[in-house]
């Protein structure tokens, strides 16, 4: 996967304070460099996106952390052209018309599994052609 040369320094900073929430990064990190080896990603304020063509995916810190979500979590977000409505989604929006934007709480990392891969390899193959 093609990393900044300060890659590694900037996902310490961005997961500060934060040692649970980086290893599930780390988690979903290897199963992401795994699946998509010729994907990039990149670490920015708000969150670490990952792109093939364009952006597919991200993990982010909850900004706004609903009452039910854990203490210690990482949103997953990525991208389709359809709605899925599962529970494990725990937000979708549609920001422009057949773009639907999910996120997942993930709160360990076994919940980074066969089916959330299937949704980002998902994401990954509409971003390549979108």
């Amino acid at each position: 996967m093609e990393k900044s040369e300060h890659y590694a320094g900037d996902v310490l900073f961005y997961f500060d304070q934060r040692p649970l929430e980086r290893s599930l990064y780390e988690a979903l990190e290897a199963r992401m460099e795994e699946a998509f080896p010729d994907a990039a990603v990149k670490v920015q304020k708000s969150q670490i996106s990952f792109y093939a063509r364009h952006l597919f995916g991200a993990a982010s810190l909850p900004v706004r952390r609903k009452k039910s979500w854990p203490e210690h979590c990482l949103l997953v977000t990525f991208g389709l052209s359809h709605r899925v409505e599962h529970p494990r989604i725990a937000v979708a929006v549609e920001p422009y018309p057949n773009r639907w934007t999910h996120h997942v709480v993930v709160s360990a990392p076994e919940e980074i599994d066969g089916q959330l891969m299937d949704w980002l390899r998902e994401a990954h193959d509409f971003a390549l052609v979108k």
